[in-house]
């Protein structure tokens, strides 16, 4: 076949998510779609995948795909006369400790809140499901009976049938060799039987889809990593409807095959492929068999399933897959082209998110924004760092180690750090600071005190940094404490046109004059919040932006995605040039007096302000902001000057007790205010109204901003999800996130975040309320609630208002 001279859209890559891609593009959008394989369809990794096919992730809208995925491979037959070799067969998962178990109480109470039904079984009856199983060593088990398996090369070839039946063209055998690129934006597909130009490119290429996106300037992270597993021969007693097995503390899965088993596992010790280009002639070939590093989970699988004591392998598979640095896949549109998206990096879960992957990143293909929340599989999660390729090395097979390792929470990765560090580095490292990492910076999150380790030790109980937090916490509240916030995100928007190009973008006001804060919004075309930012007005045509650590490439690339058609504007990302001090708590004017002759009093310098003020000799960036709901500036420095500044503000606060504080308290003090975090409390699956910032939405404008549509059409009409605050009294409970909420014993919706309010002394969740029939005041007044923690239901009671008063630490009654 002839390859067309020009298409709408061009996928390249032939395994299960191009196919998918492919397919839902031309059956959903009736698009005008061409799909290149450089081999044979299937032929990279997906042909010797082992096919598990799971539904349950942390996120609710990555839960939703992989449920797409499970609901279009049951049916997918019927449309194409092709069998996907899909079996219901449940999964069991096996706990040998009271951590695992606390683990899937949780993992229970999550599947409850986003309408899944996962059972908790004895021993006993995880036997009976599996007779040929040894549970002597197990505390219990859990129960999923919608997840299942399926045939790898089957779906993908029902896939690619059903995209031709809706008109997609498929060409095997043909390898792309660049791209033509204008402006930032690829023109033509260059391969090696001719040229396709194209409005847009889906780079499903696998293993190969780093390089791929390397051809027009894009980064894409990934590490192919070996990963084995055997396929047996017959096992006596074994049944066809087997279910599948995840035996993680044991490091290992089985699945029934052809009445034998395969059985694989994720070993703490991974090999690495390469970190130069995959071979492009990598075409259904496998490493040789490497009994002596599969013998970890050979010898592990026999401990639980003695028949394979008895039984011959048939086969050993030994293949690359593609990972990533966070083991989260890859979706999404490139922040450095205009016109290509990714689906890629699938961690060995490529077959479970397939159809649910190709069906959203279709959809984010034609609107160019996704449908749902999936900020945690955004290919613009990733920043520069993450082109180093040994970086990104080490990390993926830090992450590929972890796949079956309890998920306490709190847990920090550890390698390739640290890699980036504030100035103030050693000197927190001399107060004790304890770091995490974000986006690569090293970042404070709790203080040690003297005679206390100073490590996190993982627990799913109370932590053994929760003391210390706590006086952190009670230190702002009541002195003063200093946040080296220097990883945020900050940009410069300037230009003639600078005002009018983000008066499209911002839901908020940002037309305030010049020395005035504007908290606000970035929303996507359906009134879901895309971003959530402040903006400084620094001059007539210059706006200061600044944003959370793990979102700079993010907004960023919103920001620039959406700026007017011939503005003439530009947008300069700065934050290195920058660090930024907090100083927050009552006392923090009273430190901040020493230092300047700048009036700082609330009459001369009033929140929401900002201001240009002198600090030892230094300009400094005065923001009054806070978001721990107390006195306090954000003290942007030029970051050469940062240290003399810290020096200067510990000096003058020595009166006031100052001290540095961690981000884990910063966290604590913000939920006792009610404030939001962008990625849990709001997400682009979340309006302004329903997350109760409808005040930071301005009315009735006369420009239009992104979002305003879709916010006007449902002005006036019944919120059908409201955002609230609960607390609770039993002094044991631990918040994480994503329990159940229950009004009037039946559930309403789950948890966003989740902690504990030192000064309340309680713990604190946020989520929303969700009631078609409207959440109105009276329906929220009404009820009686109980929030569901690792399936035990604890009496609640609901806030709509901050647990604590601002700056003065009030406790609501």
């Amino acid at each position: 076949m002839t390859l067309p001279d020009r298409a709408q859209i061009v996928v390249i890559g032939g395994g299960i998510i191009g196919c998918s891609t492919a397919y839902h593009l031309a059956r959903d959008h009736k698009a005008d779609v061409v799909l290149l394989e450089q081999g044979q369809l299937t032929s990279g990794s997906t042909w010797h995948a082992a096919g598990l096919v799971g539904q349950l992730r942390s996120s609710a809208s990555i839960t939703k795909v992989l449920k797409y995925s499970v609901d279009l491979y049951k049916r997918l037959d019927q449309e194409t006369g092709l069998e996907t070799g899909w079996k219901m067969s449940g999964c069991l998962r096996l706990a040998t400790n009271q951590d695992r178990w606390t683990e899937y109480r949780r993992l229970a109470t999550t599947a409850q809140s986003f309408g899944m039904d996962m059972h908790l079984l004895s021993p006993q009856e995880a036997k009976a499901m599996f007779p040929l199983m040894e549970v002597d060593d197990l505390v219990g088990a859990s129960w999923l009976p919608t997840d299942g398996q399926a045939s790898p090369s089957d779906i993908t070839q029902s896939l690619a049938k059903g995209a031709r039946m809706h008109g997609a063209k498929i060409h095997e055998n043909v390898r792309v060799t660049g791209f033509d690129i204008e402006d930032g934006t690829i023109c033509a597909v260059k391969t090696d039987k001719g040229d396709i130009a194209c409005d847009k490119v889906v780079n499903c290429a696998g293993q190969w889809a780093r390089q791929i996106g390397a051809m027009a300037g894009i980064n894409v992270p990934l590490q192919p990593v070996k990963h084995q597993y055997v396929i047996t021969d017959r096992i006596d007693g074994l049944s066809s409807d087997a279910p599948t097995i995840r035996d993680p503390d044991r490091r290992t899965y089985f699945k029934e095959e052809v009445g034998g088993l395969s059985f694989g596992g994720y070993e703490p010790n991974p090999q690495g492929w390469t970190m130069d280009d995959v071979p492009n002639d990598w075409e259904f070939r496998l490493f040789d068999d490497d009994y002596d590093h599969f013998e970890q989970h050979m010898t592990q699988a026999m401990a639980r399933i003695p028949a394979l004591g008895h039984v011959g392998v048939k086969q050993m598979i030994n293949g690359p897959e593609s990972f990533t640095p966070d083991g989260n896949f890859i979706l999404g549109a490139a922040p450095e082209c205009d016109n290509m998206f990714v689906g890629a990096g699938f961690n060995a879960f490529g077959i479970a998110a397939g159809g649910g992957a190709g069906w959203v990143l279709a959809q984010w293909v034609i609107d160019g924004e996704a449908p749902l929340d999936l900020w945690v599989v955004d290919i613009r999660r990733f920043s520069e760092m993450h082109r180093d390729r040994q970086w990104v090395n080490d990390r993926t097979l830090e992450a590929y180690g972890k796949h079956y390792e309890i998920g306490f929470p709190h847990v920090e990765y550890e390698s390739g750090r640290p890699r980036i560090v504030s100035p103030l580095y050693q000197r927190l490292k001399q107060h004790r600071a304890v770091f995490g990492s974000k986006l690569g910076w090293e970042r404070p999150n709790w203080f040690a005190p003297d005679g206390m380790d100073a490590r996190d030790i993982p627990s799913m109980g109370r932590q053994n940094w929760f003391d210390a937090v706590g006086d952190e916490h009670r230190h702002v509240r009541e002195k003063v404490g200093i946040f080296d916030q220097s990883s945020f995100a900050k940009y410069e928007v300037s230009g003639k046109d600078a005002l009018t190009a983000l008066s499209h973008i911002c839901a908020n006001d940002v037309s305030k004059p010049v020395g005035r804060l504007t908290y606000t919004q970035l929303l996507n075309s359906r009134g879901g919040i895309e971003a959530d930012l402040t903006v400084a007005r620094i001059d007539d045509d210059r706006f200061y932006i600044v944003t959370g650590t793990g979102f700079r490439t993010h907004d960023l690339a919103w920001i620039r995605d959406h700026l007017p058609d011939g503005a003439d504007v530009r947008i300069d990302d700065i934050t290195e040039a920058y660090g930024t001090l907090s100083l927050m708590g009552p006392h923090a004017r009273d430190v901040l007096e020493q230092l300047t002759e700048v009036d700082v009093s609330n009459a001369a310098f009033p929140f929401g302000h900002v201001r240009d003020i002198t600090i030892g000799g230094h300009s400094v960036r005065a923001l009054r902001v806070t978001y721990v709901g107390e006195l306090g500036w954000e003290l942007h420095i030029p970051i050469a000057a940062i240290g003399e500044v810290f020096d200067a503000l510990m000096q003058a606060g020595r009166s006031w007790d100052i001290r540095p504080i961690g981000y884990r308290a910063l966290e604590s003090l913000r939920l006792e205010k009610g404030y939001r975090a962008w990625g849990s409390d709001i997400t682009p699956n979340d309006t302004p109204y329903e997350a109760g910032l409808g005040w930071a939405v301005r009315r009735n404008s006369n420009t239009g901003f992104v979002g305003q549509e879709a916010l006007t059409a449902i002005a006036g009409q019944p919120l059908t999800k409201r955002f609230a605050g609960f607390v609770i009294d039993d002094p044991d409970a631990v918040l994480v996130g994503r329990e159940t909420i229950l009004r009037n014993g039946e559930p309403v919706g789950y948890l966003t975040s989740g902690g504990y309010g030192y000064t309340i002394g309680k713990s604190i969740g946020y989520g929303y309320v969700r009631n078609e029939a409207g959440v109105s005041d009276a329906f929220l007044a009404d009820g009686d609630y109980e929030l569901v923690i690792a399936l035990d239901r604890v009496p609640a009671r609901i806030g709509m208002k901050p647990f604590v008063d601002p700056a003065n630490a009030k406790v609501k009654s």
